[in-house]
């Protein structure tokens, strides 16, 4: 009993926060879904505007940002690729997802299929991944992130980040 009252302290935190977030967010008018994005571009985010359609934090920063836009206009919003990756695998149709990312090299939207992942990098919701327009070495596709957000190979994991960081 010991050994599993702190996990079952932290996760009732986390529910309690994700409670007050979301409740926030009602209050306070936060955009999670926007219809009408009938060019599927990428929608111009107002930092503390939007909120994460997968996690309920508020998208603060385009740096690490990713939007999803489905044939139809509707737009999600996510604070970080990894949450995207959650989402999109949840979507009954992803292949028609249209999948933006904000990169760090370019500070540009790009198609998020087409982007390259860091995997050690810091990020909000500290799973690593970041998105670059230039492959460099170690950067993986999309596909090849979302199947580690999915195991959950991602910085969250105490093995993974220790195999990609050290000790930091």
């Amino acid at each position: 009993m010991k050994k599993i009252a702190p996990v079952l302290v932290t996760l009732l935190l986390i529910a309690i926060m994700l409670v007050i977030v979301i409740s926030r967010a009602k209050q306070q008018g936060y955009v999670t879904v926007l219809s009408g994005n009938v060019e599927l571009k990428p929608v111009e985010i107002l930092p503390g505007k939007y909120q994460d359609t997968e996690c309920g934090m508020l998208v603060n920063q385009l740096k690490d940002s990713a939007q999803a836009v489905a044939p139809d206009g509707k737009t999600w919003f996510f604070d970080d690729v990894g949450c995207l990756a959650l989402w999109a695998d949840k979507n009954k149709k992803p292949d028609e997802l249209v999948m933006w990312v904000y990169t760090r090299d370019t500070e540009a939207w790009i198609d998020g299929r087409a982007a390259w992942y860091s995997r050690a990098d810091y990020t909000p919701m500290h799973y690593g991944f970041a998105a670059y327009a230039t492959k460099q070495e170690g950067f993986i596709d999309f596909q090849e992130m979302s199947n580690k957000m999915l195991r959950g190979e991602n910085l969250t994991n105490p093995y993974i980040r220790k195999e990609l960081r050290g000790n930091d």
